[in-house]
């Protein structure tokens, strides 16, 4: 082989390797965007916590939307639509989901929190977001969330002033082998 036709070959092993390291991070992005928003706060999304610090002096609201997904025969609301809560408290409401078909089906919860810059400050300790939620036909339940605001939200400038938080979710159809044929 010519010194020529080595370097295209080589040249074109490297092309490959550079175009399926690109695929791999193509679908590798989602859920490396999801991550990195569950980790830092970043575009509104709460984070993750194991427990809360405790409550400080001082109210601040909290507001709680549902949505659904047009192909998702599901109703869905918050048990309570707002509350009141002490920055650091353990809180605890319920969201009612229930299946309007006689067949089961399976959902998927994704979240925000507005304004954007409360993300950060919005901890959950336990959501049915976290995983997928089954119904059977006409099966109603109550699926609890249990978070706190972190008492550091008083103390940053751009979000001292808040005084409510809105957080969203809406439940999309999850694609089961049986349901994707």
């Amino acid at each position: 082989m010519t010194a020529v036709a080595s370097r295209n070959v080589r040249t074109a092993r490297m092309m490959a390797l550079v175009a399926a390291c690109m695929l791999a991070l193509a679908f590798a992005a989602v859920p490396l965007y999801r991550a990195f928003c569950q980790l830092t706060g970043f575009d509104g999304t709460p984070l993750r916590a194991e427990r809360a610090p405790g409550a400080v002096a001082g109210q601040i609201g909290v507001r709680f939307d549902a949505n659904i997904n047009a192909a998702l025969p599901w109703k869905f609301e918050p048990v309570q639509e707002t509350v009141r809560i002490a920055p650091g408290a353990r809180t605890q409401i319920l969201y009612r989901a229930t299946n309007l078909t006689a067949r089961t089906t399976t959902g998927q919860a994704v979240f925000n929190v507005t304004p954007e810059t409360a993300g950060p400050y919005f901890s959950k300790i336990e959501c049915f977001c976290f995983t997928e939620q089954t119904l059977k036909g006409g099966q109603s339940v109550d699926m609890p969330v249990v978070f706190y605001v972190d008492p550091k939200i008083k103390d940053d400038p751009d979000t001292k002033d808040i005084d409510e938080i809105t957080l969203s979710y809406t439940f999309y159809p999850v694609e089961t082998p049986a349901t994707a044929r």
